[in-house]
């Protein structure tokens, strides 16, 4: 047999074996990574979906916790999985989105080591300032933060973390660079807001929402499109009259590069199916999340939605000058 013919029978195999690969799948249970503790949002939605997805997909979807390094650990070891769509990953947009520009010597690239599958659920991030502050819009609070930026600081989860660069971006919009505190988490971080010890963070909803409907902090604006539906009385940004202040937050589901096109297909039918679910919607709102819309849920919309993000957030990390060794 000639190279040619020896090539082309390599590659009519390969597409043979794609059909035969979703006819099969999954052929046992799957491995869904959260790259972070358990019992915080990302993981959360990951229990949500995967229970459900179990149930479409006809084998077990378990939750395996592998943290470390905000969130590249759990990543990068899905990166390297075999791509058969048995190890698939709940990927947080800050791992996801910022990790190439936080870190310079990155084991793994998120837009071209994955295969999207789709966007799980989304929650938008909320300015919330201490009681001790003497404001209640944020127009009121960019006032007071350009006149008292060295007295004025500002608590966040951690270097490169969601609500540390949700308010970099906000403090650039004001004008303002105030002391920013890194906690090692969101918990700390929002009980010295509430005991006045920080001034104000940027977190998501589903982090901030018992706060502000108990009325221990105040609450400046979500930073999105559109109202929350859980805080409808909190204006957007924009509303507020602040332009290009926004971020929303998402979980998605990926798979190592080189997974099937039909095995995509199944494990985004699943999602779609597992974000459908009456009790799923009713969890999401509890916790400030919302599913995407129709027109959002497909690996293509996921890929744009990613590579939108990772130029977004890796411009403002390069603009600050934020690296993690």
């Amino acid at each position: 047999m000639t190279i040619a013919r020896l090539a082309l029978a390599g590659i009519l195999a390969a597409f043979a074996a794609a059909p035969a690969a979703a006819q099969t799948f999954p052929s046992r249970p799957i491995t869904m990574v959260v790259p972070f503790a358990p019992g915080g949002p990302t993981d959360i939605v990951a229990r949500l979906v995967a229970e459900r997805m179990s149930t479409s997909l006809g084998q077990q979807v378990v939750v395996e916790n592998v943290a470390g390094a905000a969130g590249t650990t759990g990543a990068g070891r899905v990166a390297r999985a075999e791509p058969d769509g048995h190890t698939i990953l709940m990927g947080p947009m800050s791992t996801m989105s910022f990790s190439p520009a936080l870190y310079p010597n990155l084991a793994f690239n998120p837009l071209t080591d994955f295969e999207p599958i789709g966007v799980a659920a989304s929650a938008p991030i909320i300015v919330v300032a201490s009681k001790r502050i003497p404001v209640t819009t944020l127009a009121e609070f960019s006032a007071h933060l350009k006149a008292n930026a060295t007295t004025v600081n500002n608590g966040n989860a951690g270097v490169g973390s969601t609500s540390h660069l949700a308010c970099l971006l906000l403090n650039n919009r004001i004008g303002a660079s105030p002391t920013m505190v890194p906690y090692r988490g969101t918990g700390p971080a929002i009980q010295d807001l509430v005991a006045g010890n920080v001034g104000y963070i940027c977190d998501q909803v589903t982090s901030l929402m018992g706060q502000v409907q108990g009325g221990a902090v105040t609450p400046l604006a979500v930073l999105a499109p559109t109202r929350s539906p859980v805080l409808p009385n909190v204006p957007t940004a924009q509303e507020a009259g602040m332009q290009g202040a926004e971020m929303v937050v998402w979980n998605a589901v990926f798979a190592p590069k080189g997974t099937p096109a039909p095995i995509v297909a199944a494990l985004n039918a699943a999602l779609r199916k597992a974000i459908d679910d009456p009790a799923a919607r009713a969890r999401f709102l509890q916790l400030g999340a919302e599913a995407p819309p129709e027109a959002q849920r497909s690996p293509d919309a996921l890929r744009a939605l990613h590579a939108a993000d990772v130029q977004k957030w890796g411009d403002v990390i390069r603009a600050a000058n934020v690296r993690i060794q």
